[in-house]
């Protein structure tokens, strides 16, 4: 895994659903990113990681927070082309952004899947609004604990806008 407050390597896709133009973590600087990769034969993805991402964009302000899918195919290669993937968005009514992994250069790992040394589907990623890496969850995590570190990311972007002038003052509302 890259290391954490690190930078977060930039995406590589080949194509995109449920957006006008091609996302990049550069076009979404200034926004919290949850990026969920799952391929959408893998049980736990369908069960547990794209519900959580959907209830993410139900909870948080999209100005705040983009949630993105990554279909990261590493096996059944064949059972996952892009118009498999368009209806089963489709179908299960998946809303958010989802960007096909581009597939690996004599390796049969996709390569942002690569580039984030992710060990397998479903992988969480947050990535705080400067664009760097702050957790990265390979399995399920449970909302809670999501929801939590969401807070904890959109809330560390805060004293730095309410502190420029080099002192800290508190909110007016």
């Amino acid at each position: 895994m890259p290391s954490l407050n690190g930078p977060a390597p930039s995406w590589m896709t080949t194509q995109w659903f449920n957006t006008p133009v091609p996302l990049t973590l550069e076009s979404l600087r200034g926004k919290a990113v949850a990026l969920y990769a799952f391929q959408m034969l893998c049980p736990g993805c369908v069960s547990h990681a794209l519900p959580q991402a959907q209830r993410l964009r139900e909870a948080f302000p999209a100005e705040d927070l983009a949630v993105v899918g990554l279909h990261s195919v590493f096996e059944h290669h064949e059972a996952n082309s892009p118009a498999t993937l368009e209806a089963f968005l489709h179908e299960y009514r998946i809303k958010f952004p989802v960007g096909i992994d581009a597939a690996g250069i004599d390796d049969p790992i996709p390569r942002t899947m690569s580039a984030y040394r992710m060990r397998g589907t479903p992988t969480l990623v947050l990535i705080d609004a400067e664009g760097r890496l702050r957790r990265q969850v390979f399995g399920h995590a449970p909302d809670l604990n999501v929801g939590a570190e969401i807070t904890r990311i959109l809330q560390s972007k805060a004293p730095a806008d309410d502190c420029a002038s080099g002192v800290c003052a508190i909110p007016q509302t």
